[in-house]
């Protein structure tokens, strides 16, 4: 199992000098694991975090390139609020949401300019959605 509040990278695949790097949110272990997977396995650099409180110790230590949130976390924290002090961290950063217990998100709840996706979601889904995130990312920055 995949511990939460760890960097991952996988000893048997490159990585390049600066991969991306997504810090995952997800209270369930289970979903945490296999999101963090697929992404180890495109060659991005994996952060997790069970709950709002230890994903904001990760991004005040760490510069991330995108966080992927589950909408309710771990004692009775929540990933809009995780967003929001995210964004005054770091006000470009790509924010991904995603939950079980909605079919989508209205845009006044959501940082602008960032993503929903229902779960359940495929590992492939994960993945290529964090590529179109970042890819756009990199073209607004340009």
């Amino acid at each position: 199992m995949v511990p939460f509040a760890a960097a991952f990278v996988c000893p048997s695949m490159p990585v390049p000098d600066r991969a991306a790097t997504i810090l995952i949110v997800e209270d369930e272990p289970t979903v945490c694991e296999l999101a963090a997977e697929a992404l180890l396995e495109e060659g991005y650099r994996v952060l997790t975090a069970a709950d709002a409180w230890e994903a904001e110790s990760i991004l005040a230590r760490e510069s991330v390139d995108l966080l992927f949130t589950d909408i309710d976390l771990a004692r009775n924290t929540n990933g809009l609020s995780l967003a929001r002090c995210a964004r005054e961290l770091s006000p470009d950063l790509p924010v991904v949401y995603t939950s079980g217990g909605r079919a989508c998100l209205p845009p006044c709840e959501a940082v602008p300019g960032s993503v929903f996706v229902p779960k359940p979601y495929r590992p492939s889904q994960l993945v290529a959605l964090t590529q179109d995130v970042l890819r756009a990312a990199l073209l607004h920055a340009v």
